[in-house]
This record gives structure tokens, C-alpha cells and sequence, in this order.
């Protein structure tokens, strides 16, 4: 059933919204894949918080455009699914990732962040930065190492003090 110009609007508007709040998009080819599949990966993609959606490359073109994804637009060829990440960075690459990892007939295409576009090797390194909790985490590490060596630092004078002392104590009950 063919779209009508009014759901072709839509459609393009719903997207370029997207993709303007996006951090990162994925197109991957999708050929290939059965509908219980494609319903799976949707499962994934609404659980990691990762817009997914399958977008005629015409249509992709007026969306994209305008967006910091536009560097897609020359290289849009043949069916694609786009996955956009909302909410970190590497969302959208490691769900592509994991459900590459069972299902070889998805085959990743494109990777765009921060306006620049790479190839399929890109993915492997999107997918392995960190989640906010994990980034937040390593944050508060580092912030914390400082405090804890110079409480350690101003301990030691004391502590040193008291295991001189106990020593002494300890000499003078053996004499």
C-alpha cells in the first residue's frame, strides 16, 4: 500500500525530530531478516532507548537534511533501518552489535556522531564507550582518589605515632 503525501510528511518530520536530539545513528541493511526478527530487534531497540525505524532512502534524504546526520545522505543505497540513540552514544551500537551477533543478515552500513560519518568498523568502537551509570562511575573515581590519598597522607603522622607507641609498650612489658 503506498504512503500518501500526508503520511510521507509525517513521517519525514517524526525523524528529523529525531535525529535532532540524537547523539548517534546507525543505517543497516536489513535484507534478509523475518519479522519475528525485526519485531526482536524493535523489543531491544525500545528497551535500550534507541529509535528504530525503517525509512525509504528518499525519505530518509529529506529528513536527514538539515540535521547533524545529513553526512548520510550520499550514502543512502538499497533497504536500511536507521537507529537513532536518545539517550547515550552507544546505544544504538550495541544493540546493532549484539543483534549482528545472531543474526548474521543485518549487516551495519553507516555510523554517524557529532556530524561525522564512518564506516561499519566504527561500530565496534561506538558500542564500547561507556554508559552514562558507567562513564558517572569512572567520573566519581578519578574525582575521588584525590581525597582518599590526601586523608591517607594526614593519617599517617598519627598512625605512626600510635604504632611507635605500642611498640614501646610492648618493649617495655617483655623487659
Amino acid at each position: 500500500m503506498a504512503l500518501t503525501l500526508e503520511q510521507k510528511k509525517a513521517i519525514v518530520a517524526e525523524v528529523s525530530e529525531i535525529a535532532q536530539k540524537a547523539h548517534s545513528a546507525i543505517a543497516a541493511e536489513y535484507l534478509g531478516l523475518t519479522a519475528n526478527e525485526m519485531n526482536e530487534l524493535r523489543k531491544r531497540a525500545r528497551e535500550a532507548g534507541v529509535y528504530l525505524k525503517v525509512v525509504k532512502n528518499r525519505l530518509a534524504k529529506r529528513a536527514l537534511a538539515g540535521t547533524p546526520y545529513a553526512c548520510l545522505n550520499d550514502h543512502l543505497e538499497g533497504p536500511l533501518l536507521f537507529a537513532f540513540s536518545l539517550e547515550e552514544p552507544g546505544a544504538a551500537a550495541r544493540i546493532i552489535r549484539d543483534f549482528v551477533k545472531e543474526h548474521e543478515r543485518l549487516k551495519p552500513r553507516l555510523v554517524a556522531t557529532g556530524g561525522q560519518l564512518f564506516g561499519p568498523e566504527a561500530l565496534e568502537r561506538l558500542a564500547s564507550l561507556p554508559t552514562r551509570e558507567e562513564a558517572l562511575a569512572m567520573l566519581l573515581g578519578v574525582m575521588r582518589a584525590p581525597v582518599e590519598k590526601l586523608v591517607r597522607t594526614l593519617a599517617e603522622p598519627q598512625a605512626r605515632l600510635v604504632r611507635t607507641l605500642a611498640a614501646w609498650r610492648e618493649k617495655l612489658e617483655t623487659d
